[in-house]
């Protein structure tokens, strides 16, 4: 079962790197590439067993107020083609937070089940 979970860590670390350097053309892309860096460190760290368990359930439920903030209440879906540029921007945003939120919470349940065993 670790290997399923190291699996899982390796596969978001990679995935929120690549996100973070994809975020340099964005509008606030700072603010972007900091969050998506430190989601791959966060990976990291899980996936070589360096992550204590409360840290991705506070991050988690951060991320996860931060995608309730910033959910635009007239949703238009991704596609520029489907709504209004900021719109779809900030929806964007909140599902990349949702996502986060996600793979954090996921890590501090793998974390539980480990220590357990």
């Amino acid at each position: 079962m670790k290997r399923v979970f190291k699996g899982v860590g390796v596969i978001f670390f990679v995935l929120f790197t690549l996100g973070a350097i994809v975020q340099y053309n964005d509008p606030d892309s700072l603010i972007w590439i900091i969050i998506y860096t430190l989601a791959g460190i966060i990976s990291l760290l899980f996936t070589i067993g360096k992550l204590k368990k409360i840290f991705p359930l506070i991050l988690g439920i951060a991320c996860f107020v931060g995608f309730i903030y910033l959910y635009p209440s007239d949703f238009q879906g991704f596609d520029l083609n489907e709504g209004d540029i900021k719109t779809v921007e900030l929806g964007r945003e909140a599902f990349g937070l949702l996502i986060i939120s996600l793979a954090f919470f996921f890590y501090a349940v793998a974390i539980r089940k480990t220590l357990k065993v």
